[in-house]
């Protein structure tokens, strides 16, 4: 039985990550890019909203599909809320003050069924740096990596590099949390592991 699915997100990396999953996915890109007008400061329930609001208008385009809509957001060990950053100075200012900390990484996840259901979950995992010297900070910003990233840093190539250590479910941290993902498609009827 063919069904369809959907990934509402334009992040490279959760394509790849759900390109693991050997699961057929087309991508949807959803007009949800404007955050700035949101209210909600909570981090879990800001990531949470806008996972929703990407599956939502991606069910609205492709009403007959399976949807998965994802947002993560990173907060820092004082509760700044680090989105991405506008410049190379704002990354910088980000990157400073996790160093030596741990931060908090929050994935939310919602997926729609054909027949609209939404099925709803949170992954939230820690990221702890090392304590960084300025020479480090000067070869994080060159590499340009940080560029459309919420906390200015990644997990999935030479940002580990800064990254003591992970508590929590590293697919989480790069955008797309693999194991909560199949937990809410078997909630939903689809159970990925089984391909039914």
């Amino acid at each position: 039985m063919h069904r369809k699915l959907i990934l509402a997100s334009a992040s490279p990396q959760r394509r790849q990550l759900l390109e693991g999953l050997g699961v057929p996915f087309e991508v949807c890109v959803t007009g949800v890019e404007d955050e700035s007008d949101v209210t909600h400061t909570d981090p879990a329930e800001r990531a949470q909203y806008f996972a929703r609001m990407k599956a939502e208008h991606a069910h609205s385009v492709h009403p007959d599909a399976w949807i998965i809509g994802c947002d993560t957001l990173v907060a820092a060990q004082d509760g700044t809320l680090l989105e991405k950053a506008e410049n190379a100075q704002e990354a910088r200012a980000m990157i400073r003050l996790q160093s030596g900390k741990t931060s908090l990484v929050y994935s939310g996840l919602c997926v729609f069924t054909p027949n609209g259901e939404a099925y709803q979950g949170m992954s939230t995992s820690s990221v702890t740096f090392k304590p960084l010297t300025s020479q480090e900070l000067d070869w994080w910003i060159g590499t340009g990596l940080w560029k459309g990233r919420s906390g200015s840093f990644q997990i999935d190539g030479p940002g580990q590099l800064m990254i003591e250590r992970i508590e929590g479910d590293w697919s989480g941290v790069v955008g797309l949390p693999i194991f909560l993902l199949g937990e809410l498609m078997k909630k939903a009827g689809w159970d990925i592991c089984q391909g039914a």
